[in-house]
């Protein structure tokens, strides 16, 4: 690894309670993206930053990894994921502050944010937020058994970024806005794959097997117990100050739509296969509507 390679990432996570200067990250990203560049050796003096007892320099060193997996090369991400262990900061705590114990939390939980997004490269091998999207796109176009397999993957990491939890008051300095503005970006690449894999699931699961029909509702009714925390999500971006062009809107998924599903299911678990057709038709109709949600990642 080149030495201002090593410098840049040192400079970029100083104790000084500033997010990580622009030019370092910029620097970094450069040489990520060079031809056959080792990312270990920048791996490792990231991870070796976490360990300090300091809050900011915690922050910063996973901030900076972060940045490097959104706007990197896919080698980083690609070794991160290879690890046996990534970031152990359970019980991280920075007493040496006031605010060490409030940016401790954030630590806890940003932390396990990046792990579960590392874990989900290594179960599907590829980084969900980078991926072609729209109707001919990866989420539209898989079949069911990869699909069940990528909406569990796809949950377990939407629920650890939604479970930062940063309220608008608690977004209190340039560090945690940076962690927050990054975790945002992936948001709404997140939201925008999960959403066009339950598309895709409705869409096949009148021509499902039963035991796929019962995964499938239990991943639809997982989605729909996520929307207060969606909402309140949306919320604090707005009011941190994010432009509201930039954020979703949410439309309202339809009532009937859970029961003609949970009514379809039923009717394989008593040996009919047969679907009224007119529930068929609601469940095509409103479809057309919960494809209407405007995503617009960036």
């Amino acid at each position: 690894m080149g030495s201002s390679a090593s410098k840049a990432a040192l400079r970029a996570t100083t104790d000084e309670p500033s997010e990580p200067g622009p030019k370092h990250l910029a620097d970094l990203i450069q040489y990520i993206n060079g031809t056959n560049r080792s990312v270990e050796h920048l791996a490792d003096i990231l991870s070796e930053k976490t360990r300090s007892s300091s809050w900011v320099v915690v922050f910063k060193a996973l901030i900076t990894v972060h940045h490097l997996m959104v706007h990197g090369n896919e080698r980083f991400i690609q070794h991160l994921a290879s690890r046996n262990s990534l970031f152990t900061l359970y019980n991280f705590l920075d007493k040496s502050v006031i605010e060490g114990y409030t940016m401790s939390t954030f630590i806890r939980r940003y932390s396990r944010y990046l792990n579960e997004k590392s874990l989900a490269y290594r179960l599907i091998a590829y980084d969900i937020t980078k991926t072609k999207r729209g109707t001919d796109g990866v989420m539209r176009t898989m079949n069911t058994e990869e699909l069940l397999n990528t909406l569990a993957v796809i949950q377990t990491q939407f629920d650890a970024l939604l479970y930062f939890n940063a309220n608008p008051d608690e977004i209190t300095n340039g560090i945690i806005h940076a962690a927050f503005m990054l975790l945002f970006k992936d948001f709404l690449r997140l939201f925008a794959a999960y959403n066009e894999g339950i598309l895709n699931l409705l869409g096949k699961y009148f021509d499902m097997r039963k035991n796929q029909c019962k995964e499938s509702l239990g991943i639809y009714i997982r989605f729909l117990e996520r929307t207060t925390k969606l909402a309140q999500f949306l919320k604090v971006a707005e009011q941190v100050g994010i432009d509201q062009n930039d954020i979703p809107y949410l439309n309202q998924v339809p009532c009937n739509l859970l029961e003609a599903l949970t009514q379809h299911l039923a009717s394989l678990e008593e040996k009919n296969d047969i679907l009224p057709p007119y529930r068929l038709n609601v469940v095509v109709d409103k479809l057309w509507i919960q494809s209407d949600v405007n995503v617009n990642p960036k």
